[in-house]
């Protein structure tokens, strides 16, 4: 966290403006682990696709996306928001066809997870009327 001091006009310092950073985990374990997805591609869109004041793939000092194998780890300063993550991964998975089989799931307050959509078959409700 950086501290910074604006001046007024008669030109003394005035308030501390604390830089407030965040960090954002997106999760790509399972997907990855099963060859489906490639996350050195996901961290490639996510930086193309990012916008800081309105403009896409100027990040500057203000984000910084990392990935240690299956984990991409964003790294913003306020404000930015966790749900705009949440539609960027979502728009990959569609990019990729993979949204009918990965949804994101958050699973703590800082962090998203990809995980498979759980899908119980009808099967085997039938063979339980037929007993």
């Amino acid at each position: 966290m950086v501290a910074d001091v604006k001046k007024n006009k008669a030109g003394r310092a005035g308030k501390k403006v604390k830089k407030v950073t965040k960090k954002f985990v997106i999760d790509c374990t399972a997907p990855v682990e099963d060859d489906i997805m490639d996350s050195s591609l996901f961290e490639k869109y996510l930086h193309d696709r990012i916008k800081v004041d309105g403009k896409t793939g100027q990040l500057g000092d203000k984000v910084n996306i990392s990935r240690e194998r299956t984990k991409i780890t964003v790294t913003v300063v306020e404000p930015f928001s966790k749900r705009y993550l949440k539609y960027l991964t979502k728009r990959f998975l569609k990019k990729e066809n993979l949204r009918e089989y990965l949804r994101v799931v958050a699973s703590d307050h800082s962090t998203y997870r990809i995980q498979y959509f759980v899908i119980n078959d009808g099967a085997d409700d039938d063979e339980e009327d037929d007993e």
